[in-house]
């Protein structure tokens, strides 16, 4: 009995709502994130806005509740993606926490993020993916008992 099975190529597969490439570079992970982002933004710009009379601790608890999570899921697979395709997201940060500081052009994003007390993109995908490798040492207390 011979069966005959053909296998179809996919550039790319949506799962658990990632989506990886066949070579793991997350450039389309990343671009439609981004895409996602901005239009989260368009509607939030009401209330984010330089002209919003919302605080400045308040519309950064709106960034860190609705959009930042867009982009941190799966931040531990993705997070080490090529500092190119990380950046498309970092352009995005720089963006928002600029519109909703109203800082001027000559500020850096590395103050702003330092003064908000927020981690770039990069920084965020350095930690989580240190936490995932970390998280398979022994757990801290339980040398003693098995050493």
């Amino acid at each position: 009995m011979k069966l005959n099975i053909t296998y179809l190529i996919q550039p790319d597969v949506k799962y658990l709502g990632i989506h990886m490439d066949r070579r793991l570079t997350w450039r389309k992970h990343i671009t439609t994130k981004r895409k996602h982002l901005d239009l989260q933004f368009q509607k939030l710009y009401w209330i984010l806005g330089r002209k919003s009379p919302l605080s400045l601790e308040n519309k950064l608890l709106v960034y860190k509740a609705i959009l930042k999570p867009i982009w941190t899921y799966g931040v531990q697979l993705w997070g080490t993606a090529s500092n190119i395709n990380i950046e498309i997201l970092e352009r995005f940060q720089s963006k928002v926490l600029r519109i909703i500081t109203d800082a001027p052009w000559h500020v850096p994003n590395t103050m702003l993020r330092r003064d908000l007390q927020v981690l770039s993109v990069k920084q965020e995908g350095t930690t989580a993916s240190t936490t995932v490798t970390g998280s398979t040492t022994t757990p801290t207390g339980w040398q003693n008992h098995y050493s």
